[in-house]
């Protein structure tokens, strides 16, 4: 089955007037009852089966197994379970409903609801880690277990963080999408969660499959089409980021014959036709600085200069951007010297995440050995994960064993 199905049906139950809690639980007991009917001629495709339909309910069912039409099925069942749902809740509920049971044959809603519910799932009162899990949920069709295995918790757990989400969004109403911003936000940190990867379920390649979704929804939206950018660029990388022994590779030091081409061009075509628009935001920019590295035959052939200005670019879009700053003070020191690199550090607030990782980055490329390593120690002290931590302590080893051998 399509996995955008699911999303796509919820939304059809939303417009139509459903709570969000309530069409969710319906649309998943319609994905019960037709994987309970069809088995894996279900879950694999949407291909015809062998098994007769349930109830002989099916608009456009084909005679010999699976509707010909799997969403209309859906939507009818969903909206069934819907109403069987609120009808059992209130009996004035069922006097006020006007809408038809089942669609016509064949003509099952055809709009692109998919910014609708990104936009719901991702509302503003929900935490980050809250949007990012109901999203998952509603529109990526994955199920609590496997949501819960990606962000590394208990499936209790997992279960009731996403139905507080579901009661937070159930009193809004959802005539028409919210926010784009907002959406973006929540896709480019399910990205970040995701980049290292984690098993059964790639968080990084779900922000990409969303992402590439909404900018279908909306396709007049560079920033939109600037993320998208930005994570192909960034995930072109990933075969590279990990040595055999699952240690982490930075930047300047990987292997680059591992980079996927194919989806650097495809990131960097994307990212032409968004700042054609002339719309530059702060995806964009981002994007541009990706494009660059992944430009770079090698570290040495990196352009600086051209980084330097994006970065500059990127802090008047978004000033107090601190990990644009940290990242500005690092490429001050490959155009103008590692120094002038450390003047620029010298401005910011010594207590932002990675401060100490950059400066020891500078100071290194200073020539400063001895307080480089004490740096990197420090900085592993503070890291958000045991690769990073066990990199920059490695980092602070080596440059220890050069200045003791020297």
């Amino acid at each position: 089955m399509n996995r955008e199905l699911p999303g796509q049906v919820l939304g059809v139950l939303v417009r139509r007037g459903a709570d969000f809690a309530a069409a969710e639980d319906a649309v998943q007991d319609a994905l019960v009852e037709a994987v309970r009917h069809w088995g894996s001629a279900v879950v694999g495709d949407d291909s015809p089966g062998a098994n007769p339909s349930p109830e002989g309910e099916d608009p456009g069912a084909s005679p010999a197994g699976l509707p010909a039409d799997l969403k209309a099925w859906l939507v009818t069942v969903a909206w069934r379970k819907f109403l069987d749902a609120r009808r059992s809740a209130s009996a004035r509920a069922l006097r006020e409903v006007k809408v038809s049971l089942r669609p016509p044959p064949g003509q099952a809603e055809q709009a692109d609801d998919t910014l609708l519910i990104l936009s719901r799932c991702c509302h503003p009162a929900l935490t980050p880690a809250s949007a990012i899990a109901l999203t998952l949920r509603a529109v990526g069709g994955l199920t609590t277990a496997q949501i819960a295995r990606a962000f590394l918790v208990p499936e209790a757990t997992m279960a009731q963080r996403i139905s507080r989400a579901k009661r937070t969004v159930a009193g809004e109403r959802f005539g028409t999408p919210g926010d784009v911003t907002a959406v973006l936000r929540v896709l480019y940190l399910m990205f970040n969660e995701g980049f290292t990867g984690a098993p059964g379920v790639d968080l990084a390649e779900e922000a990409i499959r969303l992402t590439r979704q909404l900018t279908a929804a909306v396709p007049d939206d560079p920033e939109a089409a600037g993320l998208l950018a930005l994570m192909l660029l960034h995930h072109a990388r990933r075969a590279a980021r990990f040595d055999a022994a699952g240690g982490l590779v930075p930047l300047d030091r990987q292997d680059r014959s591992l980079w996927d081409t194919t989806t650097i061009a495809e990131g960097v075509g994307i990212l032409q036709q968004a700042l054609a628009r002339e719309l530059l935001g702060e995806y964009q920019a981002q994007a541009a600085v990706a494009a660059l590295h992944d430009d770079a035959a090698t570290a040495a052939e990196t352009d600086w200069p051209q980084i330097l200005e994006w970065y500059d670019e990127l802090l008047a879009l978004a000033p107090g951007n601190r990990v644009a700053e940290l990242n500005r003070a690092i490429a001050v020191g490959h155009v103008d010297g590692a120094h002038a690199g450390l003047r620029a550090l010298e401005t910011l607030d010594a207590g932002l995440p990675r401060y100490d990782a950059a400066t020891a980055y500078l100071r290194e490329l200073a020539g400063e050995r001895a307080e480089a390593a004490r740096r990197y120690a420090a900085a592993a002290q503070a890291a958000d994960s045991v690769a990073e931590r066990t990199h920059l302590l490695k980092q602070a080893a080596r440059l220890n064993e050069n200045s003791a051998g020297s």
